[in-house]
């Protein structure tokens, strides 16, 4: 709430990092959509690599968590990736497909204009290495390709599909401009004003 309203009256919109996909019930250190709203949330991000890796998250899930977010009229970014074992065994592009298919399970077409999918290699998340713009522009095509694949082509060309994975103020706008690369989903980066102001002065562009 009180980001909320720090944020009030700017282009800032405020997001939580996870939501339930039950209303209600006993499931302790879980957060509810019913919970989101009332402090006024607009974004959810679901799937996020690291909630995959430490917190047992399955693309079952991740869907049951995307479902949840957009039935409670949630902007909901779906995050997907792979790691580095599976990207070095060529599974990239069958991995990326089936986790953004498996997401978008009984996503509607209406839905789907509140869906962002993050496209996060768990290889470089935090750990300063990031993928080359071409690589992250394979990733996103990708993804964007797996939409098109369901929902068609019109509906794959307006869903943002964003680059997460060490972007920063030196590589953002190198990333930013391939074609397939929408937005940045920012972590650390994001810390450091001054460093954040650059990377979305790029994505303005």
């Amino acid at each position: 709430p009180a980001a909320v309203e720090a944020a009030k009256g700017s282009n800032i919109k405020i997001g939580a990092e996870n939501i339930h996909f039950k209303a209600s019930g006993a499931f302790t250190g879980e957060v509810s959509a019913d919970m989101l709203k009332e402090a006024g949330v607009e974004y959810v991000i679901v799937g996020h690599s690291e909630r995959r890796t430490y917190f047992g998250e399955t693309d079952q899930t991740v869907n049951l968590r995307a479902l949840a977010a957009l039935n409670a009229g949630f902007k909901t970014i779906i995050c997907v990736g792979e790691t580095l074992e599976q990207r070095e065994l060529g599974y990239t592009e069958t991995l990326l497909k089936f986790q953004t298919k498996m997401a978008l399970t009984n996503v509607t077409k209406e839905q789907l204009a509140n869906v962002i999918i993050a496209y996060e290699p768990v290889w470089a998340i935090g750990t300063g290495v990031t993928a080359t713009s071409d690589q992250a522009d394979e990733g996103n095509g990708f993804v964007r390709a797996a939409i098109e694949e369901a929902y068609g082509k019109d509906a794959a060309e307006s869903v943002t599909v964003q680059y997460g994975g060490s972007m920063n103020a030196k590589n953002a706008e190198e990333l930013l401009s391939k074609v397939n690369v929408d937005g940045g989903l920012i972590g650390g980066a994001s810390l450091k004003a001054q460093d954040f102001s650059v990377i979305v002065a790029a994505a303005s562009k």
